[in-house]
């Protein structure tokens, strides 16, 4: 209860916690051997979360460190720092969570008060709007059926559906309006096609090239959406199937390429943008194989940079230097200063925060 107050009073303190102009930029690192992975933070940068290697969830404040906050994870946090949603285990079931000011968590279970887990899966949720108020991600009823959802108290959990019978949906994000809804459709073959809900409708995605991948990140108001794999629809070994896209209103969807193309001895190299600032001037993500063997890569103004480069060149001259690979950037704030990921120093892996002292 100690730690749950004290959570509170220092939400309070967000306004003081800022970044100013007059800053320097900073890299940190988060505790080796606590294992805490960040996934998500709030809009002034002050509180951090994310999943715990052995397991569970977190938050980190600067005046606090890592702080284990139960479940058994957390995937995001609110604007205003106070809604961390994730996923709890209920009566032996996996289910989405939410953690509303340091309250007990709350399970939100699936379509229906009958909707059977696929073996202990029930549901996960995956982001929430800037007050807290709507909750998405997916759920199951058995096995067969998994669909993205969009929660509010008012309505509970609202099944969004698949535009493909018998093929699963997902929600990654929510503009922080809590209107637009980001993800992916599966088609036919299993590709994960970027989609939007809006107002409960389906819209997907399509490229310069064909069908893009997921889409994961929205801006404030889902004028401005990101996503992984841009030209879906090239060779894998083609140096153009390395970019991940951004869609806009104006201009539909672009490509983001990766500052250089990656060599693969035949796995796929997979780029993906993970979180955009509210401009869209700074878009964050990374490119690899697989979960861990990626780089961080930060687009600014559409111009690509591994953020190891960008950060020894702009006032972090020893940034990652013994890293084996900078991971992926999950998240940004929106307004483009702080960003959080996690990497793969020698022995293990590490979270980290990179507050900027200027914008990039």
């Amino acid at each position: 209860m100690r730690a749950k107050r004290m959570f509170v009073t220092l939400l309070l303190l967000v306004p003081t916690l800022m970044v100013s102009a007059d800053d320097q930029t900073l890299l940190i690192e988060l505790e080796l051997r606590s294992e805490a992975f960040p996934g998500a933070v709030s809009a002034s940068g002050a509180v951090v979360v994310g999943g715990l290697g052995t397991g569970g969830g977190f938050y980190w404040m600067p005046t606090t460190g890592t702080v284990f906050n139960g479940g058994l994870g957390a995937t995001n946090i609110s604007r205003d720092g106070r809604t961390i949603v994730g996923q709890v285990l209920d009566s032996r079931v996996l289910q989405a969570g939410i953690w509303v000011r340091a309250a007990e968590w709350k399970a939100l279970g699936s379509f229906t008060p009958t909707a059977a887990p696929c073996d202990a899966f029930l549901s996960l949720a995956t982001d929430t709007s800037a007050d807290g108020r709507v909750v998405v991600g997916y759920a199951r009823n058995g096995c067969s059926l998994s669909h993205a959802f969009r929660w509010e108290e008012s309505t509970g959990m609202v099944d969004l559906g698949s535009s493909v019978a018998g093929q699963a949906s997902f929600a990654n994000g929510v503009s922080p309006d809590g209107k637009i809804v980001v993800g992916y459709q599966e088609d036919a073959t299993g590709f994960h096609q970027g989609a939007r809900w809006v107002d409960g409708r389906q819209d997907l995605f399509t490229g310069p090239n064909g069908p893009v991948g997921s889409a994961n990140a929205a801006n404030y108001d889902g004028t401005i959406i990101v996503g992984r794999v841009c030209n879906g629809g090239a060779r894998p070994t083609d140096p153009s199937y390395q970019s991940a896209w951004i869609w806009t209103q104006r201009d539909g969807v672009q490509c983001l390429p990766a500052p250089a193309p990656r060599l693969s001895s035949g796995s796929l190299v997979n780029v993906e943008a993970n979180a955009v600032s509210d401009d869209g001037r700074v878009i964050v993500g990374g490119q690899g194989i697989g979960a861990d063997d990626v780089d961080a890569v930060i687009w600014i103004d559409r111009v690509p940079h591994y953020l190891k480069d960008y950060l020894q060149a702009n006032g972090v001259p020893d940034a990652f230097e013994t890293y084996i690979r900078t991971g992926s950037i999950a998240d940004v704030s929106p307004d483009g200063r702080v960003l959080v990921g996690r990497g793969a120093p020698p022995a293990g892996f590490r979270g980290y925060i990179v507050i900027f002292g200027e914008k990039p």
